[in-house]
């Protein structure tokens, strides 16, 4: 194709096996240095350097200054659509570069998507939310309905002003552990964010897993509704 946008080369930054990995570190919102990152890509510092480069000159990650140190996360929501959503194409497809183990399950019942809320707790808060009537369709895009922004107020959740930003409200984000859909967006962030401020659950440090305790697994299922 001689026309349009270059995808070959977006391709070939995801696909080196060393960028790969970088940018799955990152899908947790995070921000690493280049040291932090070489480790994760089992390369040296100067080429974890060179790739991060590449995928900054690509628009995948971007870099901030604090003192000294200069560290990388994803460029945004819509960088981590991409990898979610490749992810979620190689799952299917048995494209796996491990066995499942004790962490793989942990990752599966509730991860970090990018800032949004993963895997079967994910998938059942947007089940929720939808089936109790405070999200809907409203002219083919997700929403909150006015019984949800009901609900939203009375739990303290303040909905994210999206007029001001690119990024929807809401948006449907497939998972690649339940082949279904968790919610993403500004709104998906918020509740995410809303589950940590609360201390139901906190992030794994060593992976995208998020683990709730025993009294934040009662209140998140209470305030949305889950069945146990």
């Amino acid at each position: 194709m001689k026309d349009g946008p270059d995808i070959a080369r977006l391709a070939a930054l995801i696909g080196d096996p060393a960028r790969a990995s970088m940018l799955a570190v990152l899908m947790d919102g995070r921000a690493l240095t280049a040291a932090e990152l070489a480790e994760v890509a089992g390369v040296t510092p100067q080429t974890a350097s060179s790739h991060l480069a590449k995928l900054e000159d690509g628009g995948l990650v971007q870099p901030q200054k604090q003192g000294r140190h200069k560290y990388f996360s994803l460029s945004g929501p819509a960088a981590a659509g991409i990898l979610e959503s490749l992810m979620d194409f190689a799952a299917e497809r048995g494209h796996m570069r491990y066995r499942p183990g004790p962490r793989d399950e942990a990752m599966r019942k509730a991860r970090v998507c990018y800032d949004h809320l993963a895997g079967a707790y994910g998938v059942r808060m947007l089940d929720s939310l939808v089936s109790h009537g405070h999200l809907g369709m409203d002219d083919g895009r997700l929403g909150p309905t006015e019984h949800g922004m009901h609900f939203f107020s009375n739990a303290s959740i303040a909905l994210p002003q999206s007029s001001s930003s690119r990024r929807p409200l809401c948006r449907y984000c497939l998972d690649w552990s339940e082949r279904r859909d968790h919610l993403a967006g500004a709104l998906g962030a918020a509740l995410y964010s809303h589950i940590l401020d609360r201390g139901w659950a906190k992030r794994d440090p060593s992976s995208r897993a998020v683990t709730f305790t025993s009294s934040g697994e009662t209140a998140f299922k209470t305030l949305f509704g889950i069945d146990a």
